[in-house]
Protein backbone atom coordinates (compact mmCIF):
# COMPACT_ATOMS: atom_id res chain seq x y z
CA UNK A 1 0.00 0.00 0.00
CA UNK A 2 0.97 3.68 -0.89
CA UNK A 3 0.70 6.57 1.78
CA UNK A 4 1.61 9.82 1.07
CA UNK A 5 2.95 11.92 4.06
CA UNK A 6 0.15 14.06 5.92
CA UNK A 7 2.80 17.60 5.46
CA UNK A 8 3.11 16.70 2.02
CA UNK A 9 1.64 19.75 -0.28
CA UNK A 10 -1.52 18.54 -1.92
CA UNK A 11 -0.32 19.07 -5.06
CA UNK A 12 2.73 16.46 -4.89
CA UNK A 13 0.62 13.82 -4.15
CA UNK A 14 -0.18 11.31 -6.52
CA UNK A 15 -1.21 7.78 -7.57
CA UNK A 16 1.41 7.27 -9.34
CA UNK A 17 4.72 7.24 -6.84
CA UNK A 18 7.48 4.81 -7.36
CA UNK A 19 5.91 2.25 -4.71
CA UNK A 20 2.71 2.48 -6.52
CA UNK A 21 4.67 1.55 -9.98
CA UNK A 22 6.28 -0.94 -8.38
CA UNK A 23 3.64 -2.85 -7.24
CA UNK A 24 1.96 -2.39 -10.02
CA UNK A 25 4.62 -4.10 -11.96
CA UNK A 26 4.16 -6.68 -9.57
CA UNK A 27 0.84 -7.42 -9.79
CA UNK A 28 1.18 -7.15 -13.71
CA UNK A 29 4.16 -10.20 -13.43
CA UNK A 30 2.30 -12.71 -10.99
CA UNK A 31 -0.51 -12.47 -13.44
CA UNK A 32 1.27 -13.26 -16.56
CA UNK A 33 3.12 -16.00 -14.68
CA UNK A 34 0.00 -17.59 -13.62
CA UNK A 35 -1.50 -17.34 -17.09
CA UNK A 36 1.86 -18.55 -18.01
CA UNK A 37 1.25 -21.81 -15.41
CA UNK A 38 -1.96 -22.04 -16.98
CA UNK A 39 -1.01 -22.55 -20.21
CA UNK A 40 -1.41 -26.21 -22.59
CA UNK A 41 2.11 -25.91 -23.38
CA UNK A 42 3.41 -25.69 -19.62
CA UNK A 43 1.55 -28.52 -18.49
CA UNK A 44 3.23 -30.32 -21.34
CA UNK A 45 6.25 -29.49 -20.53
CA UNK A 46 5.51 -30.31 -16.56
CA UNK A 47 3.86 -33.61 -18.06
CA UNK A 48 7.35 -34.63 -19.82
CA UNK A 49 9.61 -33.22 -17.54
CA UNK A 50 7.77 -36.12 -15.04
CA UNK A 51 8.13 -38.84 -17.70
CA UNK A 52 11.72 -37.69 -18.26
CA UNK A 53 12.72 -37.51 -14.72
CA UNK A 54 10.76 -40.94 -13.92
CA UNK A 55 12.91 -42.36 -16.55
CA UNK A 56 16.49 -40.96 -15.46
CA UNK A 57 15.55 -41.88 -11.72
CA UNK A 58 14.59 -45.63 -12.95
CA UNK A 59 17.86 -45.40 -14.96
CA UNK A 60 20.49 -44.06 -11.89
CA UNK A 61 18.70 -46.14 -9.92
CA UNK A 62 19.55 -49.10 -11.68
CA UNK A 63 22.67 -48.42 -12.00
CA UNK A 64 23.24 -47.50 -8.57
CA UNK A 65 21.62 -50.39 -7.30
CA UNK A 66 23.60 -53.01 -9.54
CA UNK A 67 27.33 -51.24 -9.15
CA UNK A 68 26.35 -51.11 -5.10
CA UNK A 69 25.50 -53.98 -5.37
CA UNK A 70 28.48 -55.47 -7.60
CA UNK A 71 30.98 -53.81 -4.81
CA UNK A 72 29.14 -55.66 -2.09
CA UNK A 73 29.25 -58.89 -3.70
CA UNK A 74 33.38 -58.34 -4.40
CA UNK A 75 33.68 -57.45 -0.99
CA UNK A 76 32.23 -60.37 0.34
CA UNK A 77 33.74 -62.77 -2.14
CA UNK A 78 37.39 -61.41 -1.24
CA UNK A 79 36.25 -61.74 2.43
CA UNK A 80 34.85 -65.30 1.58
CA UNK A 81 38.01 -66.43 -0.39
CA UNK A 82 40.55 -65.27 2.51
CA UNK A 83 38.51 -67.19 4.99
CA UNK A 84 38.75 -70.39 3.18
CA UNK A 85 42.27 -69.86 2.71
CA UNK A 86 42.72 -69.37 6.84
CA UNK A 87 40.71 -72.34 7.40
CA UNK A 88 43.03 -74.73 5.27
CA UNK A 89 46.11 -73.51 6.97
CA UNK A 90 44.27 -73.66 10.53
CA UNK A 91 43.58 -77.46 9.07
CA UNK A 92 46.96 -78.07 8.20
CA UNK A 93 48.93 -76.54 11.24
CA UNK A 94 46.44 -75.82 13.86
CA UNK A 95 46.30 -72.88 15.81
CA UNK A 96 49.96 -71.58 15.43
CA UNK A 97 49.81 -71.76 11.87
CA UNK A 98 46.64 -69.89 11.35
CA UNK A 99 48.51 -66.61 13.51
CA UNK A 100 51.96 -67.38 11.44
CA UNK A 101 49.73 -66.77 8.68
CA UNK A 102 48.16 -63.90 9.63
CA UNK A 103 51.16 -62.12 10.69
CA UNK A 104 52.32 -62.77 7.14
CA UNK A 105 49.41 -61.19 5.69
CA UNK A 106 49.27 -58.32 8.46
CA UNK A 107 52.33 -56.63 7.07
CA UNK A 108 51.27 -56.02 3.58
CA UNK A 109 47.29 -55.74 3.96
CA UNK A 110 45.98 -53.81 1.47
CA UNK A 111 42.65 -53.62 2.05
CA UNK A 112 42.36 -56.62 3.62
CA UNK A 113 41.96 -56.61 7.93
CA UNK A 114 42.94 -59.18 10.22
CA UNK A 115 42.54 -59.96 13.95
CA UNK A 116 43.33 -63.22 16.07
CA UNK A 117 42.70 -62.59 19.96
CA UNK A 118 43.57 -65.08 23.10
CA UNK A 119 40.92 -66.31 25.50
CA UNK A 120 41.77 -62.95 27.43
CA UNK A 121 41.24 -60.61 24.47
CA UNK A 122 44.98 -59.86 23.81
CA UNK A 123 45.72 -59.32 20.51
CA UNK A 124 47.91 -62.27 18.68
CA UNK A 125 48.35 -61.59 15.81
CA UNK A 126 46.51 -59.14 12.82
CA UNK A 127 46.53 -55.55 11.86
CA UNK A 128 43.68 -54.17 13.96
CA UNK A 129 43.88 -53.02 17.52
CA UNK A 130 41.06 -54.21 19.29
CA UNK A 131 38.10 -56.27 18.73
CA UNK A 132 34.89 -54.34 17.10
CA UNK A 133 32.30 -54.55 19.16
CA UNK A 134 29.65 -54.40 16.70
CA UNK A 135 27.16 -57.90 16.47
CA UNK A 136 27.58 -59.90 13.37
CA UNK A 137 23.82 -59.66 11.67
CA UNK A 138 21.97 -62.76 10.86
CA UNK A 139 23.98 -63.99 7.74
CA UNK A 140 26.72 -63.71 10.01
CA UNK A 141 28.80 -60.35 8.57
CA UNK A 142 29.21 -57.11 10.96
CA UNK A 143 30.14 -53.61 9.47
CA UNK A 144 31.67 -51.39 12.15
CA UNK A 145 34.11 -48.53 11.81
CA UNK A 146 38.01 -48.95 13.27
CA UNK A 147 41.00 -46.66 13.73
CA UNK A 148 43.89 -46.35 11.15
CA UNK A 149 46.76 -44.60 12.05
CA UNK A 150 47.83 -42.22 8.51
CA UNK A 151 51.59 -40.62 8.99
CA UNK A 152 50.58 -37.56 12.22
CA UNK A 153 46.71 -38.23 12.51
CA UNK A 154 43.93 -41.19 12.76
CA UNK A 155 41.05 -41.89 10.44
CA UNK A 156 37.94 -43.50 10.62
CA UNK A 157 37.34 -45.96 8.10
CA UNK A 158 34.69 -48.41 7.36
CA UNK A 159 34.79 -52.27 7.58
CA UNK A 160 32.45 -55.37 6.67
CA UNK A 161 34.09 -58.82 8.20
CA UNK A 162 33.20 -61.94 9.43
CA UNK A 163 34.42 -63.41 12.61
CA UNK A 164 34.76 -67.01 13.90
CA UNK A 165 35.53 -68.35 17.86
CA UNK A 166 37.70 -70.94 17.76
CA UNK A 167 38.38 -73.73 20.43
CA UNK A 168 39.74 -73.33 23.68
CA UNK A 169 38.25 -69.28 23.05
CA UNK A 170 40.45 -68.08 20.62
CA UNK A 171 38.83 -65.65 18.29
CA UNK A 172 39.45 -64.80 14.38
CA UNK A 173 38.09 -61.95 12.25
CA UNK A 174 38.56 -61.54 8.55
CA UNK A 175 37.28 -58.72 6.91
CA UNK A 176 38.10 -55.93 4.39
CA UNK A 177 38.23 -52.20 4.36
CA UNK A 178 34.85 -50.60 2.42
CA UNK A 179 35.38 -46.89 2.96
CA UNK A 180 36.44 -46.67 -0.87
CA UNK A 181 33.02 -48.30 -1.94
CA UNK A 182 31.01 -46.33 0.25
CA UNK A 183 32.86 -43.31 -1.08
CA UNK A 184 31.76 -44.42 -4.47
CA UNK A 185 28.40 -45.21 -3.43
CA UNK A 186 28.21 -41.81 -1.74
CA UNK A 187 29.50 -40.21 -5.23
CA UNK A 188 26.90 -42.30 -7.34
CA UNK A 189 23.84 -40.72 -4.46
CA UNK A 190 25.36 -37.63 -4.88
CA UNK A 191 24.97 -37.60 -8.47
CA UNK A 192 21.95 -39.39 -8.46
CA UNK A 193 20.26 -36.04 -6.52
CA UNK A 194 22.07 -33.65 -8.36
CA UNK A 195 20.67 -35.21 -11.62
CA UNK A 196 17.16 -35.34 -10.55
CA UNK A 197 17.58 -31.69 -9.33
CA UNK A 198 18.83 -30.25 -12.52
CA UNK A 199 16.67 -32.53 -14.94
CA UNK A 200 13.90 -31.09 -12.68
CA UNK A 201 15.39 -27.27 -12.80
CA UNK A 202 15.83 -27.00 -16.53
CA UNK A 203 12.90 -28.86 -17.56
CA UNK A 204 10.82 -26.30 -15.46
CA UNK A 205 13.49 -23.75 -16.76
CA UNK A 206 12.54 -25.16 -20.33
CA UNK A 207 8.83 -25.33 -20.12
CA UNK A 208 8.38 -21.71 -18.61
CA UNK A 209 10.47 -20.58 -21.78
CA UNK A 210 8.76 -22.73 -24.23
CA UNK A 211 5.51 -21.69 -22.55
CA UNK A 212 6.47 -17.85 -22.74
CA UNK A 213 6.66 -18.09 -26.36
CA UNK A 214 3.64 -20.11 -26.69
CA UNK A 215 1.90 -17.60 -24.80
CA UNK A 216 3.05 -14.55 -26.63
CA UNK A 217 2.16 -15.96 -29.94
CA UNK A 218 -1.23 -17.59 -28.94
CA UNK A 219 -1.93 -13.69 -27.19
CA UNK A 220 -0.92 -12.38 -30.84
CA UNK A 221 -3.33 -14.07 -32.43
CA UNK A 222 -6.02 -13.85 -29.66
CA UNK A 223 -5.45 -10.03 -29.83
CA UNK A 224 -5.77 -10.09 -33.74
CA UNK A 225 -8.91 -12.42 -33.70
CA UNK A 226 -10.71 -9.74 -31.27
CA UNK A 227 -10.11 -6.93 -34.06
CA UNK A 228 -11.32 -9.08 -36.70
CA UNK A 229 -14.42 -9.93 -33.78
CA UNK A 230 -14.90 -6.51 -34.01
CA UNK A 231 -15.16 -5.98 -37.78
CA UNK A 232 -11.50 -5.69 -38.93
CA UNK A 233 -11.34 -7.93 -41.96
CA UNK A 234 -8.30 -6.28 -43.10
CA UNK A 235 -5.81 -7.58 -39.90
CA UNK A 236 -4.25 -10.68 -40.48
CA UNK A 237 -2.33 -13.57 -37.46
CA UNK A 238 1.32 -13.33 -37.48
CA UNK A 239 3.56 -15.70 -38.52
CA UNK A 240 7.14 -15.92 -36.61
CA UNK A 241 8.55 -18.33 -40.13
CA UNK A 242 9.31 -20.86 -38.51
CA UNK A 243 6.88 -23.44 -40.27
CA UNK A 244 5.30 -24.72 -37.16
CA UNK A 245 2.06 -26.15 -36.41
CA UNK A 246 0.85 -22.41 -35.32
CA UNK A 247 2.81 -20.98 -38.52
CA UNK A 248 0.36 -23.23 -40.66
CA UNK A 249 -2.62 -22.65 -38.57
CA UNK A 250 -2.11 -18.82 -39.11
CA UNK A 251 -1.57 -19.35 -42.95
CA UNK A 252 -4.82 -21.28 -43.09
CA UNK A 253 -6.68 -18.60 -40.99
CA UNK A 254 -5.19 -15.93 -42.73
CA UNK A 255 -6.13 -17.53 -46.30
CA UNK A 256 -9.76 -18.47 -44.68
CA UNK A 257 -9.68 -14.23 -43.87
CA UNK A 258 -9.25 -13.12 -47.18
CA UNK A 259 -11.54 -15.56 -48.56
CA UNK A 260 -14.19 -13.99 -46.49
CA UNK A 261 -12.85 -10.72 -46.75
CA UNK A 262 -13.30 -11.61 -50.35
CA UNK A 263 -16.64 -12.88 -49.94
CA UNK A 264 -17.67 -9.74 -47.89
CA UNK A 265 -16.55 -7.49 -50.49
CA UNK A 266 -18.31 -9.45 -53.17
CA UNK A 267 -21.45 -9.00 -51.16
CA UNK A 268 -21.25 -5.12 -50.67
CA UNK A 269 -20.45 -5.29 -54.19
CA UNK A 270 -23.45 -7.29 -55.55
CA UNK A 271 -25.33 -5.07 -53.63
CA UNK A 272 -24.54 -1.92 -55.04
CA UNK A 273 -24.18 -2.91 -58.34
CA UNK A 274 -28.14 -5.16 -57.75
CA UNK A 275 -29.46 -1.32 -56.33
CA UNK A 276 -27.75 0.56 -59.16
CA UNK A 277 -27.91 -2.12 -62.13
CA UNK A 278 -31.80 -3.19 -61.50
CA UNK A 279 -32.92 -0.04 -60.43
CA UNK A 280 -33.29 1.95 -64.52
CA UNK A 281 -35.23 -1.72 -65.67
CA UNK A 282 -37.05 -1.56 -62.96
CA UNK A 283 -37.81 2.39 -63.32
CA UNK A 284 -38.31 1.75 -67.04
CA UNK A 285 -40.92 -1.50 -66.35
CA UNK A 286 -43.10 1.20 -63.95
CA UNK A 287 -42.92 4.04 -66.24
CA UNK A 288 -43.45 2.59 -68.96
CA UNK A 289 -46.89 0.91 -66.82
CA UNK A 290 -47.70 4.14 -65.94
CA UNK A 291 -47.85 5.83 -69.28
CA UNK A 292 -50.09 3.03 -70.90
CA UNK A 293 -52.45 3.56 -67.81
CA UNK A 294 -52.78 7.22 -68.04
CA UNK A 295 -53.71 7.38 -71.78
CA UNK A 296 -56.56 5.60 -73.99
CA UNK A 297 -54.78 3.21 -76.02
CA UNK A 298 -56.13 0.26 -77.94
CA UNK A 299 -55.97 -2.97 -77.21
CA UNK A 300 -52.63 -3.63 -79.59
CA UNK A 301 -51.10 -1.17 -77.79
CA UNK A 302 -51.80 -2.85 -74.35
CA UNK A 303 -50.23 -5.91 -75.49
CA UNK A 304 -47.25 -4.52 -77.14
CA UNK A 305 -46.89 -2.93 -73.62
CA UNK A 306 -47.58 -5.85 -71.94
CA UNK A 307 -44.48 -7.64 -74.10
CA UNK A 308 -42.31 -5.37 -73.59
CA UNK A 309 -43.24 -5.49 -69.73
CA UNK A 310 -42.83 -9.16 -69.63
CA UNK A 311 -39.36 -8.81 -71.58
CA UNK A 312 -38.00 -6.52 -69.07
CA UNK A 313 -39.36 -9.11 -66.36
CA UNK A 314 -37.14 -11.81 -68.07
CA UNK A 315 -34.12 -9.68 -68.12
CA UNK A 316 -34.27 -9.17 -64.47
CA UNK A 317 -35.73 -12.94 -63.92
CA UNK A 318 -32.13 -13.98 -65.82
CA UNK A 319 -30.24 -11.31 -63.72
CA UNK A 320 -31.39 -12.86 -60.40
CA UNK A 321 -31.10 -16.60 -61.59
CA UNK A 322 -27.19 -15.81 -62.74
CA UNK A 323 -26.75 -14.49 -59.27
CA UNK A 324 -28.41 -17.23 -57.85
CA UNK A 325 -25.99 -19.70 -59.64
CA UNK A 326 -23.11 -17.71 -58.54
CA UNK A 327 -24.06 -18.04 -55.30
CA UNK A 328 -24.53 -21.30 -55.21
CA UNK A 329 -21.39 -21.88 -57.02
CA UNK A 330 -19.18 -20.02 -54.63
CA UNK A 331 -20.91 -21.56 -51.51
CA UNK A 332 -19.92 -25.07 -52.72
CA UNK A 333 -23.62 -26.76 -52.55
CA UNK A 334 -23.27 -28.59 -55.72
CA UNK A 335 -20.49 -30.47 -54.80
CA UNK A 336 -22.38 -33.51 -53.67
CA UNK A 337 -24.41 -33.49 -56.77
CA UNK A 338 -21.03 -33.84 -59.23
CA UNK A 339 -20.23 -36.79 -60.78
CA UNK A 340 -18.14 -38.36 -63.60
CA UNK A 341 -18.94 -36.57 -67.62
CA UNK A 342 -17.88 -35.92 -70.43
CA UNK A 343 -17.08 -32.20 -71.45
CA UNK A 344 -16.92 -33.44 -74.99
CA UNK A 345 -20.41 -34.55 -74.72
CA UNK A 346 -21.39 -30.87 -73.23
CA UNK A 347 -19.30 -28.49 -75.70
CA UNK A 348 -21.14 -30.43 -78.61
CA UNK A 349 -24.51 -29.99 -77.24
CA UNK A 350 -23.87 -26.27 -76.45
CA UNK A 351 -22.53 -25.47 -79.51
CA UNK A 352 -25.53 -27.18 -81.80
CA UNK A 353 -27.49 -25.04 -79.53
CA UNK A 354 -25.97 -22.06 -80.51
CA UNK A 355 -24.57 -22.72 -84.04
CA UNK A 356 -27.35 -21.03 -85.60
CA UNK A 357 -27.44 -17.44 -83.56
CA UNK A 358 -23.86 -17.89 -84.82
CA UNK A 359 -24.97 -17.97 -88.71
CA UNK A 360 -27.05 -14.98 -87.90
CA UNK A 361 -24.29 -13.30 -87.00
CA UNK A 362 -22.43 -13.85 -89.67
CA UNK A 363 -19.91 -15.85 -87.70
CA UNK A 364 -18.68 -19.76 -88.52
CA UNK A 365 -18.41 -22.13 -85.45
CA UNK A 366 -15.23 -24.93 -85.64
CA UNK A 367 -16.06 -27.10 -83.13
CA UNK A 368 -12.80 -29.78 -82.38
CA UNK A 369 -13.34 -31.86 -79.46
CA UNK A 370 -11.39 -35.02 -78.31
CA UNK A 371 -13.47 -37.92 -76.89
CA UNK A 372 -12.14 -40.41 -74.12
CA UNK A 373 -11.60 -37.53 -71.49
CA UNK A 374 -13.77 -37.26 -68.22
CA UNK A 375 -14.25 -34.67 -65.69
CA UNK A 376 -15.96 -34.49 -61.62
CA UNK A 377 -18.36 -31.93 -62.22
CA UNK A 378 -21.82 -30.76 -62.51
CA UNK A 379 -23.33 -30.99 -65.61
CA UNK A 380 -25.58 -28.12 -65.82
CA UNK A 381 -22.93 -25.63 -64.50
CA UNK A 382 -20.75 -26.63 -66.52
CA UNK A 383 -22.94 -26.83 -69.52
CA UNK A 384 -23.99 -23.31 -68.40
CA UNK A 385 -21.05 -22.19 -68.28
CA UNK A 386 -19.67 -23.58 -72.17
CA UNK A 387 -22.39 -21.78 -73.18
CA UNK A 388 -21.99 -17.96 -71.40
CA UNK A 389 -18.64 -17.97 -73.20
CA UNK A 390 -20.29 -19.35 -76.58
CA UNK A 391 -22.71 -16.48 -76.14
CA UNK A 392 -19.97 -13.33 -75.25
CA UNK A 393 -18.00 -14.93 -78.34
CA UNK A 394 -20.81 -14.46 -80.62
CA UNK A 395 -22.08 -10.91 -79.18
CA UNK A 396 -17.93 -9.46 -79.22
CA UNK A 397 -16.30 -11.76 -82.03
CA UNK A 398 -17.12 -9.75 -85.05
CA UNK A 399 -13.68 -9.07 -86.54
CA UNK A 400 -12.50 -5.11 -86.00
CA UNK A 401 -10.66 -5.52 -89.04
CA UNK A 402 -10.94 -6.14 -92.69
CA UNK A 403 -9.35 -9.58 -93.57
CA UNK A 404 -9.92 -11.19 -90.74
CA UNK A 405 -12.28 -14.21 -91.01
CA UNK A 406 -15.07 -14.14 -88.63
CA UNK A 407 -14.46 -17.18 -86.92
CA UNK A 408 -14.85 -19.06 -83.32
CA UNK A 409 -12.51 -21.85 -82.29
CA UNK A 410 -14.26 -23.88 -79.82
CA UNK A 411 -11.68 -27.22 -78.82
CA UNK A 412 -11.80 -29.53 -76.05
CA UNK A 413 -8.42 -31.55 -75.64
CA UNK A 414 -6.19 -31.92 -73.00
CA UNK A 415 -2.80 -30.30 -71.75
CA UNK A 416 0.78 -31.39 -71.19
CA UNK A 417 0.10 -32.37 -67.82
CA UNK A 418 -3.21 -34.09 -68.38
CA UNK A 419 -5.44 -31.22 -67.52
CA UNK A 420 -9.06 -31.16 -69.40
CA UNK A 421 -8.66 -27.89 -71.49
CA UNK A 422 -12.13 -26.25 -73.14
CA UNK A 423 -11.45 -23.33 -75.54
CA UNK A 424 -13.29 -20.79 -76.93
CA UNK A 425 -11.73 -18.26 -79.41
CA UNK A 426 -12.92 -15.71 -81.41
CA UNK A 427 -11.48 -12.78 -83.31
CA UNK A 428 -13.20 -9.69 -81.86
CA UNK A 429 -11.51 -6.77 -80.16
CA UNK A 430 -10.66 -8.89 -77.10
CA UNK A 431 -10.28 -7.31 -73.42
CA UNK A 432 -7.08 -5.24 -72.61
CA UNK A 433 -4.66 -6.62 -70.44
CA UNK A 434 -5.33 -4.94 -67.08
CA UNK A 435 -9.21 -5.56 -67.63
CA UNK A 436 -9.19 -9.52 -67.65
CA UNK A 437 -9.28 -9.42 -64.26
CA UNK A 438 -11.66 -7.07 -63.65
CA UNK A 439 -14.25 -8.55 -66.24
CA UNK A 440 -14.59 -11.12 -63.72
CA UNK A 441 -16.51 -9.34 -60.99
CA UNK A 442 -20.39 -9.25 -61.06
CA UNK A 443 -22.22 -6.40 -63.27
CA UNK A 444 -18.54 -5.39 -64.75
CA UNK A 445 -19.24 -4.54 -68.26
CA UNK A 446 -16.52 -2.81 -70.68
CA UNK A 447 -17.43 0.68 -72.79
CA UNK A 448 -17.25 -1.18 -75.68
CA UNK A 449 -20.13 -3.61 -74.66
CA UNK A 450 -22.55 -0.83 -73.22
CA UNK A 451 -24.51 -0.96 -76.31
CA UNK A 452 -25.01 -5.07 -76.10
CA UNK A 453 -27.69 -6.87 -74.36
CA UNK A 454 -25.92 -8.50 -70.86
CA UNK A 455 -25.58 -8.06 -67.30
CA UNK A 456 -21.76 -8.31 -66.89
CA UNK A 457 -22.95 -11.62 -65.10
CA UNK A 458 -21.57 -14.25 -67.74
CA UNK A 459 -18.11 -14.12 -67.27
CA UNK A 460 -18.65 -14.09 -63.03
CA UNK A 461 -20.58 -17.53 -63.25
CA UNK A 462 -18.01 -18.82 -65.68
CA UNK A 463 -15.30 -17.87 -62.90
CA UNK A 464 -17.49 -19.39 -59.97
CA UNK A 465 -18.02 -22.67 -61.88
CA UNK A 466 -14.35 -23.14 -62.71
CA UNK A 467 -13.49 -22.42 -58.93
CA UNK A 468 -16.40 -24.78 -57.52
CA UNK A 469 -15.17 -27.55 -59.92
CA UNK A 470 -10.81 -26.80 -58.54
CA UNK A 471 -10.08 -25.67 -61.67
CA UNK A 472 -8.99 -21.89 -63.52
CA UNK A 473 -10.17 -19.70 -65.89
CA UNK A 474 -7.68 -18.24 -68.39
CA UNK A 475 -8.19 -14.44 -70.35
CA UNK A 476 -5.41 -14.36 -73.62
CA UNK A 477 -5.22 -12.72 -76.41
CA UNK A 478 -6.28 -14.42 -79.80
CA UNK A 479 -4.20 -12.26 -81.78
CA UNK A 480 -6.42 -10.80 -82.88
CA UNK A 481 -9.67 -11.41 -80.08
CA UNK A 482 -9.90 -13.38 -76.99
CA UNK A 483 -9.18 -16.90 -76.17
CA UNK A 484 -10.78 -18.13 -73.08
CA UNK A 485 -9.85 -21.35 -71.54
CA UNK A 486 -11.20 -23.50 -68.97
CA UNK A 487 -8.91 -26.06 -67.19
CA UNK A 488 -10.14 -28.96 -65.21
CA UNK A 489 -8.56 -31.57 -63.54
CA UNK A 490 -9.59 -35.14 -65.13
CA UNK A 491 -10.76 -38.03 -63.73
CA UNK A 492 -8.96 -41.87 -64.65
CA UNK A 493 -12.22 -43.72 -66.10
Amino acid sequence: MCISRGFAPRSTRTSSSPCCIRFGELVIRYARLINLLKTSTFRLAVLYLALFAASAITLLAYVYWNTAGFLVRQTDEAVQAEITGLAEQYAQGGLPLLVHTVIQRSRDPGQGLYLVTGPNGQVLAGNLDVRPTAAPGPDGWMDFFYNRKVVDRVEVKAARARAFVLPEGFFLLVGRDVQERRIIESLITNALFWAIGLTAALGLAGGLVMSRNMLARVDAINRISSGIMRGDLSQRLPIAGTGDELDQLARNLNAMLDQIEALMTGMRQVTDNVAHDLRSPLNRLRSRLEVTLLKDASPEEYRQALERTIVEADNLLTTFNALLMIARAEAGSLRESMNVIDPAAIVADATELYEPLAEESGLRLEVEVQTGLAVNGNRELLSQAVINLLDNAIKHGRPQAEGVEPLIAVSVKPDAVGRVLISVADHGAGIPQEERAHVLERFVRLESSRNTPGSGLGLSLVAAVVRLHGGQLALDDNNPGLRATISLPPVAL
